[in-house]
């Protein structure tokens, strides 16, 4: 059904952008494509090797995945740089208790027929600090996958001021995508209200925005447009920066949840607008 005819959505996605459009525009949208931030692999793939060699080794006791792209890039540096290694981490990465942060990590890890030990309540980082509260951590060895190179300064701390030995890896970095002045682009079209929707997915996209900037472009925007969030953790950044999220999946943290809140928040029914 065309629940979203007559709606124009800005999708700043890259790595699923082609799934996220097909399932708006099967509703009726129109999807304006503008991927604000690539994902790539850690420029210098040594130091992810060294922690792999290290993890297989047996350096950590448990592994905390904070994304599933994490725990694919990190198999992906493997493939790329020393496949005899692939055996040994995965035979490893069943041994060592793993925690994960939200349902991403946790698909990613089925893919190679395993299970997280520990799954946060809540995906955020406090979710999983609240996960481990009540683990004895003093003494594990515990390696942290980080998204990004964003040190998540919250958690390594805790994890410190627990007792733990705390191992980080960064397998991937993001980069921008788009040109700044298509950015800017996406913002004048924004503030000129011939945007319903912007649907984020990710944190590094908000921040690409407001870099971009100017401020007063940026303000102008949100003012024009409704803003949609995949999950919390892009809420969280969102409301950082004094951006209100009206829709946003309940429990579900992915596309097609996200898809679905936005239908709900301003689909119609009959697909016409809503005037």
């Amino acid at each position: 059904m065309a629940t979203l005819t007559g709606r124009t959505i800005a999708v700043p996605e890259t790595r699923e952008l082609d799934v996220f459009s097909a399932m708006l525009e099967r509703r009726g949208a129109t999807v304006l494509r503008c991927p604000l931030v690539a994902i790539l692999d850690a420029p210098d793939p040594k130091p992810v090797l060294d922690w792999l060699h290290d993890f297989s080794a047996g350096s950590c006791d448990d592994l905390i995945l904070l994304t599933g792209e994490g725990l694919r890039r990190l198999l992906g540096c493997i493939d790329k740089n020393e496949p005899s290694l692939r055996e040994p981490f995965v035979q490893r990465l069943g041994a060592v208790r793993k925690i994960t942060r939200g349902p991403k990590p946790a698909r990613a890890l089925r893919e190679l027929g395993l299970k997280p030990e520990i799954a946060a309540q809540s995906p955020t980082t406090q979710g999983v600090i609240d996960s481990l509260r009540a683990e004895n951590l003093q003494g594990r060895k515990v390696g942290v996958q980080l998204y990004g190179t964003e040190p998540n300064r919250p958690l390594t701390e805790f994890l410190q001021s627990a007792g733990a030995q705390v191992r980080t890896v960064a397998p991937y970095v993001y980069a921008d995508k788009l040109a700044d002045d298509a950015v800017r682009d996406l913002m004048q079209k924004m503030a000129a209200g011939s945007v319903d929707i912007i649907a984020f997915t990710s944190t590094p996209q908000i921040e690409r925005l407001f870099n971009v900037g100017p401020p007063e472009l940026v303000r102008a925007a949100f003012e024009k447009t409704e803003v949609a969030a995949i999950g919390p953790v892009v809420a969280d950044a969102l409301k950082r920066h004094d951006i209100p999220v009206r829709l946003m999946p309940e429990d579900s943290f992915f596309m097609k949840p996200l898809t679905t809140a936005i239908e709900q928040g301003i689909g119609t029914p009959n697909g016409a607008s809503e005037g």
